[in-house]
């Protein structure tokens, strides 16, 4: 871990304090649009989903413009700026309108900020590092994940259960990130402009090769498996879990995932992407089955730790495959690509998961989940023997 360079550790804490913030407000909000303003799980699933989405398809485009001008850091700062920026609006609002909104800017700032800092992680780490260095990265930002909803828990007891308060304590992390983005994160050298400059075109997909292609098919069936975690939040709500804990779902299930993000990442480097991979569909598939027959707090917990496992075998890794197989300067349109047919089929099957818990109540959803992670298992080693045969 010692060999992973500076700006990596600056990066991943960035993320963490981020994180803090969103979690924060991710914890609470699927319940409080639910319970409190009474929004169906469709409709759940169609803002959670449509939030995701936007975050991915604005990566494609500040994706293109790191790689075209070849400044990375400003991009991330105007992403993680804006978020920090739209963060008062959660405890200000008083309609699920307010909430969409907020939500989806709050995304779109993510989205400025995502596919430039993946691509500086890939430019300042060595081949060999690549897989330690997306995992020690996604498990700072994961830690924050976990660390966010255990102070919502906190902040709940101190202020019984008044959620605005809450949302707005969540601002203060978000500044923070954005500080030490500014201060303590030196642009890498960029290694060189494309002579073609990349854009939305055959020329440009051409450029990023087979390999990338295959495994951004790979990411797309990876999200079709999945959908939203509010989801698991509702669950663990429906079995009995108070609205004060809650956000325990998201520390249980964010702790499984930083805990085995780095050193899974770090095992990647020396055995290889595949057999992980594998493992965290078989992951995902076991976790939907427990979810699906959950009638307890006990077995929903179990199944959200599993889901975390699940996070944790396969995000870093695919970001590491794609820095494997993009071109060194396209790297920031290969994960901005990635990322929008990521977020598409995320924005499907969260909004088809939403649909199924209406029509058919949760087992269903989860169930179906379990089913589309089988078909994802049969094709998946197909997949990753012809899209990168030396791993």
């Amino acid at each position: 871990m010692q060999k992973i360079p500076r700006g990596v550790w600056v990066l991943g804490f960035v993320s963490l304090f981020m994180d803090v913030s969103s979690e924060m407000i991710h914890a609470l909000l699927p319940v409080f649009l639910v319970g409190s303003l009474g929004v169906s799980a469709m409709l759940l699933g169609l803002i959670e989903g449509m939030a995701e989405a936007t975050a991915q398809i604005m990566k494609v485009f500040s994706g293109l413009v790191s790689d075209r001008f070849g400044n990375r850091k400003i991009l991330a700062l105007a992403g993680y700026g804006l978020a920090a920026l739209v963060k008062p609006l959660f405890p200000l609002a008083d309609a699920a309108l307010t909430v969409f909104i907020a939500r989806i800017a709050d995304r779109i700032g993510k989205g400025i900020r995502g596919a430039p800092r993946d691509a500086m992680v890939a430019d300042i780490t060595p081949a060999e590092l690549r897989g330690a260095a997306f995992g020690l990265r996604q498990s700072l930002d994961t830690v924050g994940a976990f660390m966010g909803p255990l102070l919502a828990v906190g902040l709940m007891f101190i202020y019984v259960d008044n959620v605005r308060a809450v949302l707005w304590f969540a601002c203060v992390p978000a500044l923070l990130a954005v500080g030490i983005l500014a201060l303590g994160v030196q642009e890498p050298r960029h290694q060189g402009l494309p002579s073609q400059k990349p854009g939305l075109n055959l020329a440009t997909a051409k450029l990023l090769g087979t390999n990338f292609w295959l495994v951004t098919l790979m990411g797309a069936i990876f999200m079709l498996a999945r959908f939203s975690e509010a989801f698991l939040i509702i669950k663990a709500s429906e079995v009995g879990l108070s609205t004060r804990y809650v956000p325990l779902v998201l520390v249980v299930m964010s702790l499984v995932y930083s805990l085995t993000s780095y050193p899974i990442g770090a095992l990647s480097d020396r055995i290889g992407r595949r057999g992980l991979l594998v493992l965290g569909l078989a992951a995902l598939s076991t976790a939907d089955v427990v979810l699906g027959f959950s009638s307890s707090i006990e077995t929903v917990f179990a199944g959200v730790a599993l889901w975390g496992l699940h996070m944790g075998l396969t995000q870093g890794l695919l970001s590491a495959l794609v820095a494997d197989t993009a071109p060194t300067e396209l790297r920031g349109t290969a994960f901005g690509i990635f990322s929008l047919v990521s977020g598409v089929i995320l924005l499907i099957a969260s909004v088809l998961a939403g649909v199924l818990w209406d029509i058919e109540g949760s087992k269903a959803t989860f169930i179906t989940g379990a089913g589309f992670t089988a078909l994802a298992l049969l094709l998946m080693p197909l997949l990753l023997t012809k899209a990168h045969p030396s791993k």
